[in-house]
């Protein structure tokens, strides 16, 4: 991670260049008026070292500038962006390096093409401030960018996952069962787990665990689901075994202060899904439904409790299975949520893998398509609890074919109820990229029952005549055809 004194070194380096260039003066004329070696003036521009008083006074005489401009961190507007950039969080704590960038590469990026770059830097800040783009947005989108570049597979993890149970004997099997896990935290890592008392704290009871590393204990509330439980509890094994220092305590991280905690976060979560769901189990059960010659949407909703995880873990651990075992990689994951009687939906989560796919969170507060099963399966589960059906889930599938477009999506869908409340249902869907790969391996596909629907992104962006779930008018597609009437109009005057 770049320190605070390497970004001071940057900055100064970064000056002496600009200045140094807008006056003509090449490196060994430089050099000679400030009475150094020209050595030495390479470093200095570059950022790796910084100067005593004395030199920085010459290298200001030798450039008529003044002391205090060249040591402070203010500039004018041409140098202010960039020098706004280095002294930022994101490249003090952004993890450049995971992502193959050198910082210092970065910095002399910067510095060989100041007015370009600086034009480009003011534009991200202008947008990051105009949509209130705070750090943890950032870190959130690197942590999916990341997820991508690796197809959302990661071998060590699985790995780490095999050897923990290989080195405590701990048998491969579909289901944990809570208490199995309650004996592995307490024999393993000497951590007891209570059920009885985070409960009875008002400002906590939307929390649903804490670690206190003080008493070595992990607080879990009482009337959580078996499924979201073992979860929880297989995630705490992954931080203990896997040393994850930098970590939350609570289930969802209430501040994201950096970029590790949230990567380590991640990487608690992938192990607790690859425990829960062995991989070599989960890819043997896949092949099995995939050679169905139809869906069957209840042997799907059966491997939640199979597995005894919920409808997220599964699809999202598919996210990990499909692109690393069997090479289907092109594909999303979404959690969308109802509220205000169905009349309003958002998308809470999302995931793509390959490129940014047709359904995804939308930031103008349109409306989505009506025809996705990720909608239309959260009313299906309000109509069965109006009906006093007991089932709490629900599954359902469809090929999405996007209007004017020559994607198709295969997409398995789950809905339940909010164990919070706060909304009307949720659903999660993972969509594949109907392809010829996806074909071989689906058997069902080449189903002539299996629903399909032409659909597409949002209301306001379809042109579709006559839509019946139309929830709104085609604004933005308004808007297109007018500014295309008028430049044939243009061309024809």
């Amino acid at each position: 991670m770049i320190t605070d004194n390497d970004i001071i070194k940057m900055i100064f380096g970064f000056k002496v260049k600009y200045h140094r260039q807008q006056l003509g003066l090449t490196y060994q004329q430089l050099a000679k008026k400030a009475g150094m070696s020209l050595s030495y003036i390479h470093e200095v521009e570059k950022g790796k070292k910084y100067p005593k008083p004395a030199k920085i006074r010459a290298l200001a005489q030798a450039m008529d500038l003044e002391y205090d401009e060249m040591v402070s961190t203010k500039s004018d507007k041409k140098l202010q962006p960039i020098i706004d950039l280095l002294t930022s969080e994101f490249v003090q704590i952004f993890p450049l390096d995971m992502f193959g960038i050198d910082t210092f590469k970065l910095f002399e990026l910067f510095s060989n093409t100041p007015d370009k770059v600086t034009a480009f830097i003011s534009t991200l800040f202008n947008v990051a401030r105009k949509y209130q783009m705070k750090s943890d947005s950032f870190y959130k989108t690197a942590l999916r960018s990341y997820q991508d570049l690796h197809d959302n597979y990661f071998p060590t993890l699985e790995d780490e996952v095999r050897i923990f149970k290989g080195t405590h004997q701990i048998e491969i099997k579909r289901k944990y069962r809570q208490e199995d896990l309650n004996k592995i935290l307490e024999d393993v890592f000497g951590i007891q787990v209570d059920y009885n008392q985070i409960h009875q704290y008002e400002n906590l009871r939307g929390i649903r665990s804490y670690f206190s590393r003080k008493e070595n204990k992990l607080f879990i509330q009482p009337h959580l689901k078996e499924s979201q439980i073992n979860f929880l509890l297989a995630r705490e094994i992954g931080f203990q075994f896997l040393e994850l220092e930098e970590r939350p305590y609570v289930t969802r991280i209430l501040e994201v202060e950096s970029f590790e905690k949230l990567l380590n976060n991640f990487k608690a979560s992938y192990f607790s899904a690859a425990f829960l769901m062995d991989g070599d189990l989960i890819t043997s059960d896949i092949k099995s439904f995939a050679q169905l010659p139809q869906w069957d949407g209840s042997k799907f909703l059966g491997f939640l409790d199979e597995y005894c995880v919920t409808p997220e873990m599964l699809l999202q651990r598919l996210t990990n299975i499909l692109p690393g075992r069997f090479g289907l990689n092109d594909l999303f994951f979404l959690r969308l949520v109802g509220q205000n009687n169905l009349k309003e939906f958002g998308i809470t989560k999302e995931i793509h893998l390959s490129r940014l796919h047709n359904p995804y969170a939308n930031e103008n507060n349109e409306h989505y398509c009506r025809k996705w099963v990720s909608l239309n399966i959260i009313k299906k589960l309000r109509t069965g609890k109006s009906l006093g059906e007991k089932n709490s889930i629900v599954a359902d599938v469809q090929i999405s074919d996007y209007w004017e477009s020559p994607n198709e999506y295969l997409c398995l869908s789950f809905a339940k109820g909010d164990d919070g409340g706060k909304f009307d249902g949720v659903s999660v869907t993972l969509g594949l990229h109907v392809n010829e790969a996806l074909r071989k391996t689906l058997r069902f596909l080449s189903d002539p029952d299996l629903p399909k629907r032409k659909v597409n992104t949002t209301c306001e962006r379809c042109s579709m005549p006559d839509c019946a779930f139309r929830a709104a008018p085609p604004i933005v597609e308004e808007k297109k055809l007018r500014i295309a009437g008028i430049k044939t109009d243009l061309n024809l005057l």
